[in-house]
């Protein structure tokens, strides 16, 4: 990326591109990542972060996260805050697929326990979790159905009895956002999304068994509260979303917005970045219907994570409450959620957009389970298929970007481009080869996500970690893989 004379380097981790820059910004532009980092982002990073901070009602700045990268109208890593009675929602700062997120389980074995059985699970995993374009799950859930789950999100699967009361626990928000409104979602979006619960689909999402060495455990005391607490111990991290359903409500109220915002007298520099008043009644619409789609995400990982628990206990031959298959948590990226925080010495509801961003809440947090009170909550960054993955912790310092942080390494070159120096077959020999077992629907995905597409997971980390926004506890190194 070629780096603006005018941008401001306010620290070794942190970069600031003032009003100046561009006409109608109306706060600054920050972005975190170091020099090699930020050389290395696209040039589509500074217009679209740029582009964010003129947006009505924006607060203090516009946020690119260390793994930012060009996107949909935001950048990927996008983080906007904008007050809640004179700012707009966009669906461009939330996604078309809203509510990918991550969720970590630990177990109580170890690679030594796992090994032998290892392509026996990651084939069983890829039978019972469907992956790739298109798939659809063994839940047959009736249209009527579907919009109860929509509205109850992962408590109607542990009604179901697909899942414990302690997953609730652990789920950000209690996998259910109180506001969804299925009268709001379009019968286009539920005829997509009805047979789409539990299953991975296809792009950067996987399911992945991995191992947490001993020389990887950074944070031994909130590793332990977390349940990572074994040499060489075994956890489950997967990374999915709302799938064809998530995208039909953007798809939906993008139209919606782009016909509307005349009547509002706003106009955006890019079309990608529709919007309305988040008090308006379109902005209140597309709002309940987008936590409909964050609950059918949060359903949609919980069917995932039963099936994981079935695989493991056939394969294994115990329950999966003998196995130790408890979840650390599970959290959303590519959400607009409201928030409270202290602007300017007023206490404001801010409307935070996150776009390929992780909340990342510190000690004391009223939203933290009772469990995570203490130690803040885990942030789950996922990796590439050939490197690693991450679990972080929320820091009180994590305010200065309204507690957000990355959410996963981010891409350094486009799917296409992927696929043009990448063989997807060959890719599979060689991971193979360095001890990951891998199962894709097909080879063309698994060459679009090849290590070498994407930045430097170990330095993104580490700015995050300097910059203040978030803590390490643990890297996980994968050794099975189902790919979308």
């Amino acid at each position: 990326m070629a780096v603006p004379p005018s941008i401001k380097k306010i620290s070794d981790t942190v970069w600031e591109i003032p009003t100046s820059y561009k006409p109608g910004m109306r706060v600054p532009a920050r972005l975190y990542a170091t020099a090699k980092l930020l050389r290395e982002m696209d040039d589509g990073v500074i217009d679209q972060v740029t582009n964010v901070a003129m947006l009505p009602g924006i607060v203090r700045y516009a946020f690119c996260m260390p793994d930012g990268h060009w996107g949909y109208g935001f950048p990927i890593g996008g983080v906007a805050p904008m007050d809640a009675e004179e700012g707009v929602i966009s669906p461009g700062g939330i996604g078309f697929d809203i509510n990918c997120g991550m969720r970590l389980v630990v177990t109580n074995l170890t690679y030594d326990d796992v090994k032998p059985h290892l392509k026996r699970l990651v084939d069983r995993l890829f039978e019972r979790v469907p992956a790739g374009v298109g798939c659809t799950g063994f839940l047959n859930v009736p249209q009527r159905e579907f919009r109860d789950v929509v509205e109850q999100g992962a408590r109607w699967c542990v009604k179901k009895g697909l899942g414990w009361e302690e997953d609730l626990e652990r789920t950000e928000e209690r996998g259910c956002m109180a506001g969804a409104d299925a009268g709001k979602i379009s019968q286009k979006a539920v005829e997509r999304g009805c047979d789409q619960i539990g299953t991975l689909g296809s792009g950067n999402h996987y399911l992945e068994i991995q191992v947490a060495k001993p020389e990887h455990v950074f944070d031994h005391e909130i590793a332990k509260v977390f349940g990572i607490t074994i040499p060489h111990q075994v956890v489950v991290m997967f990374h999915c979303g709302s799938r064809g359903f998530g995208h039909q409500v953007a798809t939906d109220y993008l139209q919606r917005f782009l016909r509307a915002m005349p009547t509002y007298h706003l106009s955006v520099p890019d079309r990608e970045l529709a919007c309305a008043p988040f008090r308006s009644p379109e902005g209140q619409d597309y709002f309940a219907a987008m936590q409909c789609a964050i609950n059918m995400s949060f359903a949609n990982r919980q069917v995932i994570l039963h099936r994981i628990r079935e695989v493991f206990s056939e394969v294994l031959g115990r329950t999966p409450e003998a196995l130790g298959m408890r979840m650390v948590y599970d959290v959303t990226h590519n959400t607009a959620k409201l928030e409270r925080y202290v602007v300017e010495g007023t206490a404001r509801q801010l409307l935070i957009h996150r776009k390929g961003a992780t909340r990342a809440f510190a000690p004391g947090a009223d939203d933290l389970p009772e469990a995570y009170r203490q130690t803040g909550q885990p942030v789950i960054i996922g990796g590439s298929m050939e490197t690693g993955s991450y679990v972080l912790v929320g820091v009180p310092s994590g305010e200065q970007t309204f507690f957000s942080t990355a959410h996963g390494s981010g891409r350094t070159m486009s799917r296409v481009k992927a696929k043009r120096i990448y063989n997807g077959r060959q890719l599979l020999q060689q991971m193979e080869a360095k001890g990951i077992y891998v199962r894709s629907a097909s080879y063309a995905g698994l060459a679009e996500e090849a290590g070498g597409a994407y930045k430097d997971i170990d330095e993104v980390i580490e700015t995050t970690e300097l910059a203040g926004i978030s803590k390490r506890v643990a890297r996980f190194t994968p050794i099975g893989n189902v790919k979308g």
